[in-house]
């Protein structure tokens, strides 16, 4: 891995050691991640339904041929950063940022030209400072929740509950020990006080991976209502790929960018406002695990 480029910028490298505090957190620069383990996956979605969930008038779903969409998974287990042990739940739809639609696939190759990307649409964090510095600084849709992140030799998984409710369960089949090694960069839209935030993130490891027919995974959706626009998205059962990086690095950039959301007539959604973070303390405590009673992905 040492021979590829690293995807992390420059300004991110030279800053390292240097001390930063917002909004009371502190944090070591740059903005990162020990080995944490990671799930990916990836399945087709109505493209249509996909537009319907996207605020403002520059979010696109992105298309692959046939009108489909796709439903974006990905959970980290971190296991040690500035603010603590926390586990990420995003579900995401992969998205291109302009005054257009992108051509269908194109996206995946000209990624900075068509701003390629993913708009999540829920993330569920374990701890009260993961909300209050991923919403309260980079505009994420965080929120407190009860996740966990199971590994088995077969299977890994999580699941994500709030106030015994199932929100999302996620299960891949273990892809082939194809050990990948990676060095990319990838962007998060979210909608935070009526304003459209970009932010890019970093990471590297060695990746499990399987594509196509050979990737296997379940997704079952509750009925929380946060997840309730993308349980309506025709999920198909078949994931474009499946990944597993068990020692991922990864770097959150501290520079981020944020747009007016607009639209015709009313105001388009916006996410939660100010007072949603105003009184958030600094806590690092987990709410208790998901029962996973009863519960199976199918």
């Amino acid at each position: 891995m040492n021979l590829l480029p690293s995807a992390i910028p420059a300004r991110q490298r030279r800053m390292a050691g240097t001390i930063a505090t917002v909004d009371g957190i502190g944090y070591v620069m740059p903005v990162n991640s020990e080995p944490s383990p990671v799930l990916m996956t990836a399945f087709p979605i109505d493209a249509g339904a996909a537009a319907a969930l996207l605020p403002g008038k520059e979010l696109h779903p992105f298309r692959l041929p046939g009108g489909k969409s796709l439903l974006v998974v990905t959970v980290i287990n971190y296991l040690a950063t500035d603010i603590g042990a926390y586990i990420e739940y995003s579900l995401a739809i992969a998205v291109t940022h302009g005054a257009r639609p992108a051509p269908p696939l194109l996206p995946l190759m000209l990624q900075r030209t068509l701003n390629f990307g993913q708009y999540v649409v829920d993330l569920p964090v374990s701890t009260e400072i993961s909300v209050k510095g991923g919403k309260g600084i980079w505009g994420m849709p965080k929120h407190q929740a009860s996740l966990d992140f199971l590994v088995t030799e077969k299977t890994v998984s999580s699941a994500y509950e709030l106030d015994g409710e199932l929100g999302c369960l996620i299960e891949i089949d273990r892809p082939p020990a194809t050990s990948l090694p990676l060095k990319v960069g990838a962007v998060n839209y979210c909608s935070f006080r009526g304003l459209l935030y970009k932010s890019s993130i970093y990471f590297a490891g060695t990746a499990d991976v399987a594509f196509g027919k050979a990737a296997s995974a379940r997704v079952r959706f509750g009925p929380l209502p946060q997840v309730a626009g993308l349980a309506a998205l025709e999920v198909g059962p078949q994931p474009l790929f499946t990944m597993y990086i068990p020692d991922s690095h990864g770097v959150l950039d501290d520079h981020f960018e944020a747009w007016f959301q607009y639209g015709d007539g009313q105001a388009p959604p916006g996410g939660d406002g100010l007072d949603s973070v105003a009184t958030l303390g600094l806590g690092e405590d987990w709410p208790p695990p998901p029962t996973r009673s009863g519960v199976r992905a199918p």
